[in-house]
């Protein structure tokens, strides 16, 4: 498995090094003009700049703040919101069709509503972050509660388990693998919402940073600031991989 694990890696690694060679050679052959599509050592020489004449990491930390804190309240609604549809089915009746509408509506859409239910501080940017992970998120673990064998619960109830022991002994332990994994799956998600929350009246964050970078047409500025969002995002969707693993080794041969 370790080994499986290693040989994926190395051709991961190969094909992305394969990918930016190529385009390197692209721009270095004047096939793309450098304002719409730089090198990627342009831009990796714009990251450095950023990181130590620009505060880049610190703004990554104001974003990364952002993000946490709206998934993990997002989570906290989510999850005992999404146990009781998938367990209740007066509850997922009432609520399933309002939160289908809700997670349909983009999320840009509404944000001059968030500026006049919130202004345009930090409530508003925490709360269309939280917008865009929350009823997605509830609707993955009432499918999780659903997916749980309808036999643990028969053996549960022959064992006399009340109710809300079953639903708490045997269908969450059940379901928790495929719960941290959706959770991780809408963590990502979370920070593709990152730009929309930090262009309302931001004055710091990998959003504003961006945009501002944007209104100059600083192209190499541009992408480092979205190459940084993807690398925590990736570096944080690697991490809860491995906790997953380390968590529900048991699931694994």
């Amino acid at each position: 498995m370790a080994a499986t694990r290693r040989t994926d890696l190395v051709i991961g690694l190969i094909a992305c090094g394969a990918l930016f060679a190529a385009w390197e050679l692209v721009a270095w052959l004047g096939l793309t003009s450098p304002r719409f599509l730089p090198a990627p050592s342009q831009i990796l020489v714009a990251l450095w700049r950023m990181i130590t004449e620009q505060s880049l990491l610190w703004h990554a930390g104001v974003s990364t703040l952002r993000v946490w804190t709206a998934f993990l309240i997002a989570a906290a609604m989510a999850v005992p919101i999404g146990i009781m549809m998938g367990s209740n089915r007066i509850v997922g009746a009432a609520l399933e069709p309002l939160i289908d509408f809700i997670r349909y509506l983009p999320v840009p859409a509404l944000v001059p509503l968030s500026i006049i239910w919130f202004g345009v501080g930090e409530e508003t940017k925490i709360f269309l972050l939280w917008l865009g992970t929350f009823f997605q998120l509830v609707l993955l673990v009432a499918d999780d509660v659903h997916r749980v064998p309808q036999e643990y619960h028969e053996i549960a109830a022959t064992l006399g388990a009340p109710g809300w022991r079953r639903l708490l002994d045997v269908a969450l332990p059940a379901m928790l693998p495929t719960l941290v994994d959706n959770m991780r799956i809408t963590l990502g998600w979370c920070w593709t919402y990152l730009i929309i929350a930090e262009i309302v009246a931001a004055d710091s964050g990998l959003g504003f940073v961006i945009w501002q970078a944007r209104r100059y047409f600083k192209t190499p500025e541009v992408m480092a600031g979205v190459i940084a969002i993807g690398v925590i995002g990736l570096l944080t969707d690697q991490l809860v991989r491995v906790l997953h693993r380390r968590w529900f080794s048991y699931l694994r041969p």
